[in-house]
Formats: C-alpha cells, sequence, structure tokens
C-alpha cells in the first residue's frame, strides 16, 4: 500500500516510517522541519519505496496531490511539547488546527482514509480513575496557555468527526498518551529522555511541581503496532481510540526508577510549575487509559515493559552523549 505520513521526520513519524518500509509498503514523508530532524531518518533515506518533501501542511503545493497519492495517511503533524505550547500558542493553535483542515479537506475529495494523531491532552482536568474514549472533556480556561494544545487537538477530533459525517471521510481519532522510546528528544520538555540525559550527566533531575502526579509510558513500537492495526482494520472507521500503557507510576517514582537504573549519582529536586513554566499554570493528576475498546477491536496489547524502555532510552542517549572532558 501507499501512506503518507505528516510529521514523518519526528520521534513517532520516523519510527513509524521504517515500520511500513520494513512491511513492503511505499512511503512518502511530509515534515517542515521545525520539531522534526532529518537525522531521524537517515536509515531509510536511500530506501526505493521513500521519498521525502520538506514542506508544512498548513501550506504545501504538494498536499492535495501526496493525499491523492496515498491509502492511508497517518497525520502525525502538530505542534509538541509543554514548552512549545506554553511559549507559543498561537502557533500551536494555528498548526494544529489549520494543518488539519487542509488534510482532511483534500482526503475527503479523494475518498483516502486518514488516521489523525490526538492526544490524552484533551480529557484536560478530568479525574475518571481511568479515561474512556466516551468521557467527557474538562479542558482550562482560555486563558491558560496551557490548554491551547488540548482544545487544538479536541478541535481536530471534532473536524474529523464532522468531516466524516458530512463529507464522508474514512477518519479514525487516536488519543495517544505518552509515547517513549529511542529517538525522543527532552529539548521541548519531554520528561523521560529529559531525566535520562541529566542522570547519564549526574546531574539533579528536575521533577516539575510536587511529583506526585502520575503518568503511563508506552513504547513507540508497542503504539505503532496499535496504529498499523486500526489503519488496516475497517470497524476503526469513524471511531476514537485510547493507545497506551495502563500502568501508571509518579514522576517522582520515575526519577528514581532511572536513577537506578542509570546507576546515577544524581539527586531529585522539585521545581515549582510557576518556575517551570509560569504562573499558574495547571497540570493533569492523573492520565490512565482504558483501552479495552482497542484490545476489543484488534487484541492490541502493549509489550514493553517501563523497565524495558528506560534502558532503550539510556542506551540511545549514551550513544550520543559526547565523553566528559579531562579535568
Amino acid at each position: 500500500m501507499k501512506y503518507l505520513i505528516t510529521g514523518g521526520a519526528g520521534f513517532i513519524g520516523s519510527h513509524l516510517t521504517e515500520a511500513l518500509l520494513q512491511a513492503g509498503h511505499d512511503v512518502a514523508v511530509i515534515d517542515d522541519l521545525s520539531t522534526g530532524s532529518t537525522e531521524n531518518l537517515q536509515g531509510v533515506v536511500s530506501h526505493p519505496k521513500f521519498r521525502f518533501i520538506l514542506g508544512s501542511v498548513e501550506d504545501s503545493h504538494d498536499l492535495g496531490a501526496l493525499i491523492a497519492w496515498a491509502d492511508i495517511v497517518f497525520h502525525l503533524a502538530a505542534a509538541v511539547g509543554v514548552d512549545l505550547v506554553v511559549n507559543n500558542p498561537v502557533h500551536t493553535i494555528e498548526t494544529n488546527v489549520h494543518g488539519t483542515e487542509n488534510v482532511f479537506r483534500y482526503a475527503a475529495l479523494t475518498s483516502t482514509k486518514v488516521v489523525l494523531a490526538s492526544t490524552s491532552e484533551v480529557y484536560g482536568k478530568a479525574t475518571s480513575p481511568e479515561f474512556r474514549e466516551t468521557d467527557d472533556l474538562l479542558i482550562g480556561p482560555p486563558t491558560h496557555y496551557r490548554w491551547a494544545y488540548a482544545a487544538s487537538k479536541a478541535l481536530d477530533e471534532y473536524l474529523a468527526m464532522a468531516y466524516q459525517k458530512e463529507r464522508r471521510l474514512k477518519a479514525i481519532v487516536v488519543r495517544l498518551f505518552n509515547t517513549v522510546g529511542p529517538r525522543q528528544t527532552g529539548r521541548y520538555g519531554m520528561v523521560l529522555p529529559r531525566f535520562v540525559e541529566q542522570a547519564l550527566r549526574h546531574e539533579p533531575l528536575r521533577v516539575f511541581g510536587d511529583g506526585a502526579q502520575t503518568r503511563c509510558f508506552c513504547h513507540v513500537h508497542d503504539t505503532l503496532r496499535a496504529l498499523m492495526m486500526l489503519a488496516e482494520h475497517p470497524g476503526a472507521e469513524g471511531e476514537i481510540f485510547n493507545i497506551g500503557r495502563t500502568e501508571s507510576i509518579s514522576i517522582d517514582d520515575l526519577a528514581r526508577r532511572v536513577i537506578d537504573l542509570t546507576g546515577s549519582r544524581s539527586e531529585i529536586v522539585h521545581v515549582p510549575y510557576s518556575e517551570a513554566y509560569a504562573p499558574g499554570f495547571e497540570d493533569m493528576r492523573r492520565r490512565v487509559p482504558d483501552t479495552r475498546k482497542i484490545r476489543g477491536l484488534t487484541g492490541w496489547v502493549p509489550c514493553k515493559t517501563l523497565d524495558q524502555i528506560i534502558q532503550e532510552v539510556r542506551a540511545h542517549i549514551e550513544a550520543r552523549l559526547e565523553p566528559p572532558r579531562p579535568q
């Protein structure tokens, strides 16, 4: 089959590109490299079934032709990372909404299936023990820029369902919980690679807030299996699915686990949200997915443990760190 991946030079997109090529498919990637990197695609750049297009889904002249060429589009292009969202809310909203509008408009004209990568952030400040796809969304006020990302991705989901109903777009929405693994960068605030790099340098691990907030971490290869299963399943069209591990850990405990597994001499330092991000910053205390829907449809369950994930992230970062200078 022929696949188009928007944002394919990013962390998840580059792994997905490799997986699809390994399965024998043709893959085109469009990316403006604002947060992605061609370095992530070095392993496939010479593959005969791969091509890369430098461009943005917001204004690329190539987008319509690429979508018409593809059988399935994985729409991953988006503004990502809490740091970027807090500091650039206009860019976040425009990138996430306008780019998705363009993808849906062209895909509806050519009957091309679209898998939209959304986020667990859309659940906002909801307090359910586990988040289900049918839960109400409780997003904070527009005076807190932190919620710009959640609101823009929620609007993307509404657009997907509207296009599916009114223009017969074949759309699948996936709400990704914390996806981690090799190639993920801490540059935009991603917690696990940031912790691992700090630990390997024996620097303090900076835990934002009180550290009691909990998250679930899913290996990128497990996430890819879910994406590919859903893309190929006719029963997934017009539906929304959570994707993530259901075992949660507090950020404090995650920091301790990283220190233990890296043999680090690092200490844990708590940093108030107001200092890390902005005054009045709000965070989700708990983020656990209910994954019964995707499991019931496809049989998907994640395989890799958190310890395995940390060790893989460690190996990737160790290979990239500069050796310490002699004293």
